[in-house]
């Protein structure tokens, strides 16, 4: 892919719908490729009993509110619902939205929103993800037109399980989030048409080649699956007035800075400096990136990010 791709993640905590709604027709007018939103049903950054809206609901009502842009969950939690039934929300939004449906899904990390709305967490990680490596083969199955009926002593129980109708979309896209290296990595190389990952330029070129692994292993062409990049960005014309609008973003959501003390995924500075950290990802095989915004939703980040990063980026020579 020789153009940067942009997308942007709207935070859906500690914000009115309006407010929501408004950022991502906006998003949808500056020419964004994809809008995401969170699947958490407890806010994520400081007080976890802030106003959030839920994330396919979410999704269904940006469908009808925008006219081009792609639309997925940043990721959506496989614990929270049967994947026969997130398939089925998918292929809704899918018809919603005139074909512009992506089924995001991870494998779930927060405790504390499981716990409170009493859904199964499981003994560890480890068994999440094995619950992952059931669902996410039994999700293209179905989103392909195909018949699930699950084996014994797993998970799930599906019994010739069949979806109507099918997507618009002939291959609606799987994106799975994540970088565990063991597990995660292995069901992003069998499955994934995206992978979504965070952390320093040096941190996602080694999980990069440990996917690309993989996907010898399994037989996979590692060219099929596409590397996004998730970042949180914040721009202004000098770093210093960034900076200050990080700071307020933050108090709005109720983070004190220690909380995200050593979080590279922000990006904070001048367009010159946003392009320049975008050109050390490009260099290690990144060329999507998925900018987080936060409420009280930044609409000259959004504005810049698109208008100035971009041309600075995609004039730039792209390493071979």
């Amino acid at each position: 892919m020789s153009d940067v791709s942009l997308g942007i993640n709207l935070w859906s905590q500690a914000s009115d719908w309006p407010a929501f709604l408004a950022a991502a027709r906006r998003a949808d007018e500056l020419g964004y490729d994809h809008l995401w939103t969170w699947d958490h049903i407890h806010a994520i950054f400081g007080d976890p009993l802030q106003d959030i809206f839920e994330g396919y609901t979410a999704l269904a009502a940006l469908a009808m509110a925008t006219e081009r842009v792609k639309l997925g969950l940043f990721v959506g939690a496989n614990p929270f619902r049967n994947p026969g039934l997130a398939a089925k929300c998918v292929v809704t939004i899918d018809h919603i939205s005139g074909g512009r449906a992506m089924l995001g899904i991870g494998g779930a990390w927060f405790e504390g929103e499981h716990k409170a709305f009493g859904i199964e967490f499981g003994s560890g990680f480890g068994q999440r993800l094995d619950w992952l490596a059931e669902a996410v083969p039994a999700i293209r199955t179905l989103l392909d037109g195909g018949e699930v009926t699950s084996e014994p002593g797993g998970r799930y129980a599906f019994d010739h399980l069949r979806i109507q109708p099918l997507p618009l979309q002939q291959h609606l896209p799987i994106v799975i989030g994540g970088g565990g290296e063991k597990k995660t990595l292995r069901i992003v190389a069998q499955h994934a048409d995206i992978w979504n990952v965070f952390g320093t330029p040096e941190t996602v070129a080694r999980k990069n080649d440990i996917l690309k692994a993989h996907c010898d292993d399994v037989g996979r062409d590692e060219t099929q699956i596409e590397r996004t990049l998730g970042c949180k960005v914040t721009i202004r014309d000098t770093s210093e007035e960034a900076e200050r609008v990080r700071l307020q973003t933050l108090e709005h959501n109720r983070t004190p800075l220690s909380r995200v003390e050593g979080d590279v995924s922000f990006w904070t500075g001048t367009p010159e400096q946003i392009a320049e950290i975008i050109h050390t990802y490009r260099d290690v095989g990144f060329h999507t990136f998925i900018a987080e915004v936060a409420a009280p939703y930044d609409e000259e980040t959004m504005t810049r990010l698109i208008q100035d990063v971009r041309p600075m980026v995609e004039g730039a020579a792209v390493p071979a």
